[in-house]
């Protein structure tokens, strides 16, 4: 009858899901620091820091860097850099635009009534549950059908030539990022107490004055976890930034997808590590601030 003592059976099972969910990314972080060129077989750990490595017969080229070669060839390499700063530039504005449109929403639709409110409601869900490819035509057929009718009719030709790029790749995640931010501050406001804000204009304050003092602060937690969310499904969006993109808005996702279709080698896996550990590091972030902000409150 102890509730702290468990059975053996659910330590079991608890620890055969955590090996599921994360052995997979222990071997992706392992095979980064693989001293062959190819990631079909783990031929050893690059351990040299001299300018030539023999694995097996095969010579490996290393670098000072010893075991982070293949990291310091991330960091040499052009197009990885360009694609990372691509897609950063993309998450985070996207994220931004998002959590504003998604908070906004999630007020509207928790707080008044209006016609077309289960229309709207019911709308939501339409970006998240069809498939990603769906949605990836959908935007490109809209896309190109206006780019086309908007150069034809003003006469549009050379750089001023609308075409697919940043600002289509940014728009699109917007728009699949909206749902995802709305329904996660509107099942914050669930349980908001109207009191609080009833009490703040009691004592004079406007309508913008209680929703940056008194609102905003007690649904931030609801708006970061959006925000977060929002954040990390741009990051590694595949299908829709396929669909959308254009010349010199490759992201990272798509980069990785080329190299794919040559040859698999430890720099994807150096790639997805680095990648990991920004995503780590947002959600450590997020943590943290709601930990002060929960004190804070307290």
């Amino acid at each position: 009858m102890n509730p702290h003592r468990r059975a053996p059976l659910v330590r079991l099972a608890a620890f055969l899901v955590y090996v599921f969910l994360y052995a997979p990314i222990i071997g992706l972080i392992l095979y980064s620091f693989n001293a062959s060129r190819t990631n079909v077989t783990f031929e050893g750990f690059i351990t040299s820091f001299s300018e030539n490595t023999q694995m097996d017969g095969s010579l490996v080229v290393s670098s000072p860097c010893g075991p982070f070669h293949w990291y310091c060839d991330l960091a040499k390499n052009d197009d990885v850099m360009a694609a990372a700063g691509n897609t950063l530039k993309i998450a985070i504005i996207a994220t931004l635009i998002s959590t504003i449109i998604g908070t906004m929403s999630a007020i509207a639709l928790q707080r008044y009534d209006f016609k077309i409110k289960p229309f709207s409601q019911l709308a939501l869900y339409i970006p998240i549950v069809i498939p990603e490819i769906v949605m990836g035509i959908g935007v490109l057929t809209l896309f190109s059908q206006l780019f086309t009718w908007a150069n034809t009719a003003f006469n549009l030709s050379g750089d001023a030539r609308l075409s697919m790029g940043i600002a289509t790749v940014t728009i699109s995640h917007i728009a699949f990022m909206v749902p995802f931010v709305t329904l996660v501050v509107q099942a914050r406001l669930q349980g908001f107490d109207k009191s609080f804000e009833e009490a703040a204009m009691d004592l004079g304050a406007n309508e913008w004055t209680t929703f940056r003092r008194v609102t905003l602060p007690m649904i931030l937690p609801g708006v970061l976890s959006g925000g977060l969310l929002a954040f990390t499904l741009s990051l590694d969006d595949f299908v829709i930034t396929f669909f959308t993109n254009g010349p010199g808005s490759t992201t990272l996702p798509i980069y990785v997808y080329g190299l794919l279709r040559r040859i698999i080698t430890p720099q994807v896996n150096a790639l997805s590590t680095v990648w990991i550990l920004v995503v780590f590091l947002a959600v450590l972030a997020l943590h943290i601030l709601q930990n002060r902000e929960s004190k804070e409150r307290a």
